[in-house]
C-alpha cells in the first residue's frame, strides 16, 4: 500500500515516494519523508514495514557516512548499491530480516546518473525507470508512453506528476502527497511535493 517511483534521465534522476504512514486500517500521517540522503549525490527511497524502513535506512546512511570519514571519499552509486544489497542479503538469512523495498539513485562523475531497484529479497538491478508498490501497475504504463531520456528537469517533473495523478485516479488507496527529489551533478535537491490539490490541471 505504498508507492516509490524512480526515473533516470540523461543528466539527472527523479525519485518520488508517497508520504503516507498507516497502521492496519488507520492512517497515521500524510507527511512522512521516505527519501533518505546517503551522500552529496546519492539518495535512497524506502517502503515497507515502518520500523524496518527507518532502522535500515538510518543504518545504511550512517555507515556510508562513516566510510566517507575514514577514506575521505564517498562510495559511487554502484558500490553503495552493492553494500546495501549485501546488508539486505545478510538480514534475510538472519532471525530478524528487514522487510524493506528500495530505490537507489545517484550521480557518478564518470558514468553519470544511475538508478537501482532493490527489494526485500535482496534483488538488485540497474534500471532506467522502476516503481514499487501497487502504484507501479499504473505509473509504469505512463512512463512507458511518455518517457524520453533527454527530457529537461521541468519535463521530467511533469512526467512524474502524470504518474502520480494516474496512481491517485486509479488506485483505491488514498495517496494524496508525494515527496520528490532530483539528483544531478549539482547534488541532491528537494523539489516541490506533488499533492492532489496541485494536480487538478494535469492531464494524462
Amino acid at each position: 500500500m505504498e508507492c516509490l517511483i524512480g526515473i533516470q534521465f540523461k543528466d539527472y534522476i527523479l525519485l518520488a515516494a508517497d508520504m503516507n504512514v498507516a497502521h492496519s486500517i488507520i492512517m497515521m500521517k500524510h507527511d512522512e519523508e521516505k527519501i533518505y540522503k546517503l551522500g552529496s549525490k546519492l539518495a535512497m527511497a524506502v517502503s515497507g514495514e515502518p520500523g524496518d524502513t527507518t532502522q535500515f535506512a538510518e543504518y545504511i546512511a550512517k555507515n556510508l557516512q562513516l566510510y566517507k570519514m575514514r577514506n575521505e571519499y564517498e562510495l559511487s552509486p554502484a558500490a553503495a548499491s552493492s553494500f546495501i544489497r549485501r546488508n539486505m542479503a545478510e538480514s534475510l538469512r538472519s532471525r530478524t530480516p528487514y522487510y524493506v523495498n528500495l530505490m537507489i539513485g545517484g550521480y557518478d562523475d564518470t558514468n553519470g546518473p544511475e538508478l537501482y531497484y532493490a527489494d526485500y529479497l535482496a534483488t538488485l538491478v540497474k534500471v532506467p525507470f522502476a516503481a514499487h508498490g501497487y502504484g507501479g501497475f499504473f505509473s509504469m504504463s505512463v512512463i512507458d508512453r511518455y518517457y524520453q531520456e533527454n527530457m529537461s528537469v521541468e519535463e521530467g517533473y511533469e512526467l512524474m506528476k502524470k504518474c502520480v495523478k494516474e496512481v491517485q485516479k486509479r488506485l483505491i488507496v488514498n495517496m494524496p502527497n508525494f515527496q520528490v527529489n532530483c539528483i544531478s551533478k549539482d547534488g541532491l535537491k528537494s523539489m516541490e511535493p506533488i499533492t492532489a490539490e496541485k494536480l487538478a490541471a494535469v492531464t494524462v
